[in-house]
């Protein structure tokens, strides 16, 4: 029996809408996943900001997890708009949504790639020298409207820890010029063991028992070791997803007629 050219022009139209059919749920469910993924991130971000009960002030008093409120309000308003835009896009089968949906994830991975770059060109800046030699330069001790100085206060309080290599990075520096009487900061001291100024005052005269000895690059180093190759994987399995949600986007955008 012979098959006419209609029948498998047909059959052939058929077969692309049940895969255009196919491609559309499969990028609403995918993006639904997202879109709930963004709200619990948001939710959690607003929650810990507004609570009533003083978790915020809790929070408040470690500026690392502080600064990670901040990062998961981003990452979920990022979230919660991408799925947004992706599932509106594919079940309405809206081609301005899915080309906005396109762009905005482009422009994520452009700007994830360029950082993998600039890390990698710029990884010989990030050595102990380094950072002894700013730390030198530019740390001034109690000057909170510093960048620079409140930055290097919160890591030094947060990981219980004094300069980069220990507490000898501060002589010769900008630090000690303004502040003469002081062998180190304040952040360097050990807050909890001793009641009281006390223990500051001995800290910052030099004593060796009331400060923090543990230099701030092996403790972050040791922090962040076990973390690294579980980012490593994060990064490469978030790079994947968001290639095949553009070739996604692309493809339905190129099937609706």
């Amino acid at each position: 029996m012979e098959i006419s050219s209609g029948e498998v022009s047909l059959r052939d139209s058929a077969m692309e809408g049940d895969c255009l059919s196919c491609m559309k749920y499969l990028m609403f469910i995918f993006n639904f996943f997202i879109f709930l993924g963004g709200s619990f991130l948001l939710s959690v971000g607003v929650w810990v900001l507004l609570d009533p009960m003083g978790f915020r002030e809790i929070v408040a008093a470690n500026p690392l997890v502080f600064t990670g409120v901040y990062v998961i309000l981003a990452m979920g308003s990022m979230l919660f708009l991408l799925g947004f835009l992706g599932c509106c896009g594919a079940i309405r089968e809206n081609k301005c949504l899915l080309l906005f949906f396109f762009m905005l994830i482009l422009f994520i991975f452009l700007a994830e790639l360029a950082a993998a770059i600039l890390a990698f060109l710029f990884r010989e800046h990030l050595t102990r020298e380094y950072f002894t030699r700013e730390l030198k330069r530019h740390y001034q001790g109690h000057n909170n409207t510093d960048v620079f100085t409140s930055t290097w206060n919160a890591i030094m309080t947060t990981f219980d820890c004094c300069g980069v290599s220990g507490p000898e990075d501060f002589e010769e520096s900008l630090f000690r010029l303004l502040s003469p009487n002081k062998m180190v900061p304040e952040a360097c001291c050990q807050r909890n063991s001793y009641p009281g100024d006390i223990g500051v005052e001995q800290c910052v005269s030099g004593s060796v028992a009331f400060r923090h000895n543990k230099g701030c690059y092996s403790a972050m180093v040791d922090y962040f070791e076990t973390y690294i190759y579980t980012a490593g994987a994060l990064a490469i399995v978030v790079l994947t997803i968001e290639l095949f949600a553009m070739v996604f986007a692309m493809c339905l955008f190129r099937g609706i007629q």
